[in-house]
């Protein structure tokens, strides 16, 4: 690089990466990820080879791999090209939070919160799937393409229900619990998973086998005060990929609209989703489940679906039924259809 072209800041190379200026500043600090000069012997400035590097980097975290690991991997890039610079790492222990000096922590280590969950994804993961490890720290990043890559490619290897059950679910429940544990922090982390992973969703169930079926379809209806449809979208996802007819319609149907939807579709069974206590309307699911349409003499009624965690803690009413997560409500309506609840996918 010469002086006639002294490389991009820290923030626009942020900017081309879809990552913090923080996280950027970070992984120099920490793992030795910087740039091969400093304009002024101070200012990071970034070359074609330092971006590429930074790009493996993101490659890497993104799908699994921890940190430190990625790290040796994308200075590769540069000690290929020739312009390796000292590895301030090699004959040292990685420099924890206190060893970054004044600059902030990087917004995807919050100090002290390694834990299990592997360093780099600053969420309570647990003991997860990689895969999942590796959308957390693609969350955090506000990396979109990123997520879009990571969720197409776990839908297209492990099937929508195993996916959403040990990839998704459990990255949305770090996600909400390192929300509500840090005040206003990762909102927007939330905000952007939940969208990636609804549009992910919504693809899966456009894309699932062609549904031209005279059969009774399935209804799938928030209950009037609830908002919360990433579950109801999972499970339409999962009834599409068999080549069930479904009709979705979203969050906070009102009991109006969900009555005349029932009556004017005949469906053979209506699930009706509700996050909270406060937000089951039992009096809805009795009056759907009674609700009858077709011939005198061979009029039938819907099976009611209570789904989600808000019906808990009373007897689900005749006609109803209270499926313990998305596996069994897929059986559930499956057999409705004359389908055997084990071929359900994995």
């Amino acid at each position: 690089m010469s002086d006639r072209d002294p490389g991009i800041t820290t923030g626009a190379v942020a900017r081309r990466l879809g990552v913090s200026p923080t996280t950027v500043r970070s992984w120099d600090q920490r793992y030795g990820i910087g740039p091969a000069v400093r304009a002024d012997g101070r200012h990071r400035r970034w070359s074609p080879v330092d971006v590429a590097m930074l790009e493996e980097m993101c490659r890497l975290t993104a799908s699994g791999v921890p940190p430190a690991e990625a790290a040796r991997t994308a200075r590769q890039v540069r000690l290929a090209s020739g312009t390796a610079v000292p590895d301030a790492t090699a004959d040292a222990p990685q420099a924890g939070p206190e060893a970054a000096g004044p600059a902030a922590p990087p917004e995807d280590v919050p100090p002290g919160r390694t834990g299990r969950a592997g360093p780099g994804s600053g969420l309570p993961l647990g003991d997860v799937r990689q895969e999942c490890r590796g959308l957390a720290r693609a969350a955090v990043r506000l990396d979109g393409p990123a997520m879009e890559r990571l969720l197409q490619d776990a839908l297209a290897e492990h099937g929508l229900v195993t996916a959403w059950e040990e990839i998704l679910v459990p990255t949305l429940h770090a996600v909400g619990r390192k929300w509500e544990s840090s005040g206003d922090r990762y909102v927007e982390v939330e905000h952007l998973l939940s969208w990636h992973i609804s549009t992910a969703l919504r693809r899966a169930a456009v894309t699932g086998p062609a549904v031209a079926s005279p059969a009774a379809p399935i209804v799938l209806a928030c209950v009037p005060a609830e908002q919360h449809t990433l579950s109801l979208e999972a499970l339409t996802a999962g009834l599409a990929e068999r080549g069930l007819p479904t009709r979705m319609f979203g969050a906070a149907v009102p009991a109006e609209a969900l009555d005349a939807a029932v009556r004017r579709s005949g469906p053979a069974a209506v699930a009706l989703w509700s996050q909270a206590r406060s937000t089951a309307d039992h009096a809805l699911a009795r009056h759907v489940a009674a609700t009858a349409f077709g011939v005198r003499g061979a009029r039938t009624a819907p099976l009611v679906l209570l789904a989600g965690p808000g019906w808990l803690g009373r007897t689900p009413a005749p006609g109803t039924v209270r499926p313990a997560g998305l596996r069994e409500a897929i059986g559930v309506v499956s057999r409705l259809y004359g389908e055997p609840a084990g071929s359900a996918e994995g």
